[in-house]
């Protein structure tokens, strides 16, 4: 999905402004978040790939088959252009559609039952790291806690959602109130880039 251009990997392109998650996710938090942390980890990676057995990889190729400083950087880019690509404007009651709706109410029960569950594990993480929906090969949706840059694709998994809760993340808006972040932030998913990537 992530392919470099030219050897090299940019930043993603937002469908939305730096304000316009406000106030789930303030902009001196994007700015921040996005315009500094994630801007951070590719600056390293472009740095780390010219020469190396990774050039011309997509990054989903690099972080299942990397480690150390080269895995942390590609994984951070990979979580963090994952989670700010599948957000939008703040909608009260937003709610899944599609066929992510039928799945999470097959495996979940209902959408409160997986949200109650989704929340629970990502402010059970201890330290650093993301909580993840993610799809098996036999099509059932699991969730997973991933510490610090680890991403489900390394478990043979196909992410489809997921919460940063690295405290960089929420620590502007909701200083140490984790859970409420987590809470908050069902309000801005795009529930239909979630179903494109069922696809």
């Amino acid at each position: 999905m992530f392919q470099p251009v030219n050897g090299k990997f940019e930043m993603p392109s937002l469908p939305y402004g730096m304000a316009d998650l406000a106030p789930v996710l303030s902009q001196e938090t994007m700015l921040f978040h996005f315009g500094k942390h994630l801007q951070t980890y590719v600056n390293n990676l472009n740095a780390a790939l010219p020469g190396s057995e990774f050039e011309g990889k997509s990054l989903e190729e690099i972080v299942k088959i990397s480690d150390g400083g080269v895995f942390n950087n590609a994984g951070q880019i990979l979580n963090h252009a994952m989670y700010f690509l599948q957000f939008k404007t703040p909608v009260m009651g937003n709610a899944p559609t599609g066929e992510i709706a039928k799945l999470i109410d097959r495996d979940f029960i209902s959408c409160e039952n997986f949200q109650n569950e989704f929340q629970a594990k990502g402010a059970g993480l201890f330290g650093s790291g993301w909580v993840w929906l993610s799809l098996t090969d036999s099509g059932k949706l699991v969730i997973t806690q991933e510490g610090n840059a680890q991403n489900p694709i390394t478990k043979g998994l196909k992410p489809l959602l997921t919460f940063d809760v690295w405290e960089h993340a929420y620590y502007i808006d909701y200083r140490n109130r984790r859970p409420d972040y987590l809470k908050s932030l069902w309000s801005i998913v795009n529930w239909d880039e979630v179903n494109k990537r069922l696809g």
